[in-house]
């Protein structure tokens, strides 16, 4: 399918063919979602902690005498019942990430890719460049454009362009290598440059195996036959001898 480039004044271009196995999938909203779910999941820091009774800094000595007050039998102050007391299945330092399979993240970053086509959310700049590192400049730019919340994938960052970039708090911009799913859905719009978009269709492709060539099929040659083993003939006993024990036998 074919796709206007721009440059960042607005101005047409040329055209870019967008391949129809990354860019023109039927978005999955389930795909996506456990993406999302896995990427949050590895970003927490499961540092969380409390302290249960025997690290609370608090007296060991026993609350009163075990017979005769009349309450309930107490030990230490320590105890989650008191105030100040430790914590009872309080939280403790985890890892919260877990693993999906690399088919399945790939294929949800494509059915990403093609939300935001599918949307009309997507646009091919010919390059991310500026002449010097003024935000003011860029901003002026991205507003004509429409790009205020944008995510911008790059094939390669330009110093000017990433520093111009930092003081807009609703653009964000990475190389073709960093590209996910939630910073894709995260933003409104999705800037690549025409490069980014050949280098993510090559390896996207390459995780899915659509880009191998199939390889012809090779014969194999059949094994040759053992030849089969010959049985030896049965001794058979001498005709002398067998007819000089019968004439024994006789006598």
């Amino acid at each position: 399918m074919k796709h206007d480039v721009i440059n960042l004044d607005g101005a047409k271009q040329g055209e870019v063919t967008l391949s129809e196995q990354v860019f023109g999938l039927e978005p999955r909203a389930d795909l996506m979602h456990r993406v999302v779910l896995w990427q949050q999941a590895a970003q927490r820091q499961g540092t969380s902690n409390a302290k249960t009774r025997g690290e609370v800094a608090r007296t060991g000595k026993k609350v009163y005498r075990q017979k005769g007050t009349g309450g309930a039998r107490h030990a230490s102050r320590s105890a989650p019942i008191y105030v100040g007391g430790g914590k009872a299945h309080g939280p403790r330092p985890r890892d919260f990430s877990f693993s999906l399979p690399k088919k399945l993240r790939a294929l949800a970053l494509r059915t990403a890719l093609s939300s935001k086509l599918k949307g009309e959310s997507l646009v091919v700049l010919d390059e991310a460049k500026m002449a010097t590192p003024k935000t003011k400049e860029l901003n002026t730019k991205l507003n004509k454009l429409e790009l205020q919340n944008a995510l911008v994938v790059v094939d390669a960052l330009d110093q000017n362009f990433d520093l111009a970039s930092r003081n807009l708090p609703h653009v964000k911009v990475i190389p073709s290598e960093g590209i996910n799913v939630l910073d894709i859905l995260r933003k409104k719009k999705l800037v690549l440059t025409k490069d980014a978009v050949a280098m993510l269709e090559t390896r996207l492709l390459q995780r899915s195996g659509a880009a191998k060539a199939e390889k012809p099929a090779v014969e194999k040659k059949a094994a040759p036959k053992k030849a089969a083993a010959k049985k030896a003939p049965a001794k058979k006993a001498p005709a002398k001898k067998a007819a000089a024990k019968k004439t024994e036998a006789d006598s």
